[in-house]
C-alpha cells in the first residue's frame, strides 16, 4: 500500500485512469478484496467510486461477486455510489451476491431499506432465480424474507424460482 500511497501523492497522478479492458485502480482494488488500498483510494474525492469497466461491472459488483465483505462496506459508505447499477448483462451486486450464495455480502445489502430485491437482468433473471438454481438455501431464505420479493416472478423464458430449484433438484435434503 505505501506505493499507493506514494503514487497518489503525486499532483499529476489520475486515479480514474482505467486500463484497456476498462478497469481503474479502485475496481482492481476492489475486485481482489484489497481493502487498505480501496480506503486509500476512497479518500480521495477524485476517485469515481462507480466507474464501471467495459462489462459494466463497478467496484461494488466486483467486491459483492467476491465476497469481499470489507471492501463492500467501505463502497457503500460512500453517498455517490450506486447499489443498483447493472452491468452489460443487467446483473446488479445484489444479483451476483445471491448467485454466488455471499451471505455476508447480501447480508450487507440487504440491510439498506433503500435496496430492491428483485430487479430482474436482461434474462428476466432476479437474486431470487439465481440463488434458487444453484440451490442455496439460506440466501433464498434471506430474499424470501423480503416483502418486495415476488417468488412467482417469470423470466424471459417463463421460468420461475421454483422452477429453477425444482429443475435442479434443490429441495433441502
Amino acid at each position: 500500500m505505501g506505493v499507493v500511497r506514494l503514487l497518489l501523492g503525486r499532483k499529476d497522478i489520475n486515479p480514474n485512469t482505467r486500463s484497456k479492458t476498462g478497469q481503474a485502480p479502485l475496481l482492481l482494488a476492489s475486485k481482489k478484496g484489497h481493502y487498505g488500498v480501496v480506503q486509500v483510494l476512497l479518500e480521495r474525492e477524485d476517485v469515481n467510486p462507480d466507474m464501471p469497466d467495459d462489462n459494466g461491472q463497478t467496484p461494488l459488483s466486483w467486491a459483492a461477486r467476491g465476497a469481499h465483505d470489507e471492501v463492500v462496506k467501505l463502497l457503500l459508505g460512500r453517498e455517490d455510489v450506486n447499489y443498483h447499477t447493472p452491468d452489460n448483462g443487467g446483473r446488479t451486486p445484489l444479483s451476483w451476491a445471491a448467485s454466488n450464495e455471499k451471505h455476508g455480502v447480501l447480508r450487507l445489502l440487504l440491510w439498506r431499506e433503500d435496496v430492491s430485491s428483485d430487479i430482474p437482468d436482461n434474462r428476466g433473471r432476479t437474486p431470487l432465480s439465481w440463488a434458487a438454481e444453484s440451490g442455496h438455501d439460506g440466501v433464498a431464505e434471506l430474499l424470501l424474507g423480503r416483502e418486495d420479493v415476488n417468488p412467482n416472478m417469470s423470466d424471459l423464458n417463463g421460468r420461475t424460482s421454483l422452477s429453477w430449484a425444482a429443475d435442479n433438484g434443490h429441495d433441502g435434503e
